[in-house]
């Protein structure tokens, strides 16, 4: 099924985008506590029944598991993630596609983690989740590594979010009554931080679940170089994204010492955030220097540098077709971070195609592209000819 553009589409998705995680608590479905052995990579740890609103109260006719899921590290350790799995009830037979859909920046608190509020209506890009559910695909959303699960959320650490994007399908092709096949089409969606997660489950596909049947990768707005965009956001309203990267990398790599780096104030900033959503957190963090909060850069320290360049993107071409998007005026990720990606894929022979966001930055990307993704994907999903461009 291919869908349409529509006003109405883009201001509701634009309306939950530009809100905030929530803090619900109350009354919402607990997984059961993972215990014992994890096993293999995706599977199930605990499970529970969950809810699917992408408004407060707003009914769908969907079915939602929250879960916990065995997954890896980015230095190849096991651990433990959780999601959500989302399913229509709409009497389909047959194989159902699956997105394995990674949301972009929410924060660093468990209270921001996506399965702590799809169930309340209160997750960002929830609106753009129900456009593929009312595609009739299921849908699985990971948490990312350390959000809603113990420890401080691994954010921008690429092998580490990759592996989660992956691992959510298998979780959710295991779980039982959801209807899915481990043989049925599997599409991979994402944009901002989504869009790093979603290009590494693309990159790290054939050789870490080369069993799933990927069709295609829609991923927008990625910051495939971390240096790079660090040193475009220093000092902008968007520097606060650098403090929460600086915490994700020490949360995933100890050994950086994050907070010997730090003074006062930025031991009180990088706290707070840790504890916090990405609103105040980015509001927090907005216009400060790298020197304003440390007494040495760590970002020109060798170890600093070599994990952050763990993490960038383009060393491998995906094994499935990609759909790349990027806004020209993008002020939080540079244009040119997306078209080096681009050149770097095709240099390596991926089936790409490249679609430049002529109107619109950063936030609006994600909307006004989210149904021509879908749409890129359901051709996929039909068996259609691809339109590379490299």
């Amino acid at each position: 099924m291919r869908f349409r553009s529509t006003a109405l589409a883009a201001v509701a998705a634009l309306a939950v985008s530009a809100v905030p995680a929530a803090v619900p608590t109350a009354g919402a479905a607990t997984a059961s506590a993972p215990t014992g052995p994890a096993g293999a990579p995706g599977d199930i740890v605990g499970s529970a029944p969950s809810a699917f609103h992408p408004l407060p109260g707003q009914p769908t006719d969907t079915k939602a598991w929250k879960i916990h899921y065995r997954s890896t590290t980015a230095d190849g350790a096991p651990n433990i993630v959780s999601g959500t799995v989302i399913v229509p009830q709409d009497g389909r037979t047959g194989p159902r596609p699956l997105i394995t859909y990674a949301v972009g920046t929410v924060g660093l608190g468990d209270s921001c983690a996506p399965s702590n509020n799809l169930p309340h209506g209160t997750a960002m890009e929830a609106n753009l989740i129900q456009q593929l559910t009312l595609r009739g695909w299921a849908v699985v959303v990971t948490d990312y590594e350390g959000l809603g699960t113990p420890g401080v959320h691994t954010y921008t650490v690429g092998p580490s979010a990759g592996h989660a994007v992956l691992d959510a399908v298998r979780a959710a092709q295991r779980l039982p009554g959801t209807g899915l096949s481990a043989t049925g089409p599997v599409g991979i969606m994402g944009y901002s931080q989504g869009g790093q997660a979603s290009s590494w489950a693309a990159e790290l596909q054939g050789s870490y679940a080369p069993e799933l049947q990927v069709k295609g990768t829609a991923t927008g707005g990625v910051p495939g170089d971390l240096l790079e965009v660090a040193d475009f956001n220093n000092g902008s309203y968007g520097s606060g994204l650098i403090f929460m990267a600086a915490a994700g990398q020490d949360a995933a790599f100890p050994e950086l010492e994050l907070d010997s780096y730090l003074n006062p104030a930025g031991r009180l900033l990088v706290s707070g955030m840790k504890e916090n959503c990405v609103a105040i957190d980015a509001i927090a963090g907005s216009f400060k220097r790298i020197s304003d909060l440390t007494t040495r850069d760590p970002l020109a320290q060798p170890d600093w540098r070599a994990r952050l360049n763990q993490s960038r993107l383009g060393r491998t071409a995906p094994a499935a077709p990609v759909y790349q998007y990027h806004a020209l005026a993008d002020e939080l990720i540079p244009y040119g971070v997306g078209r080096r990606l681009r050149a770097d894929w095709c240099a390596r022979g991926a089936n790409l195609e490249f679609d430049t966001v002529w109107v619109g930055e950063h936030v609006s990307g994600v909307i006004t592209h989210s149904l021509a993704a879908g749409n890129w994907l359901a051709d996929r999903f039909a068996g259609r000819s691809t339109h590379a461009n490299c």
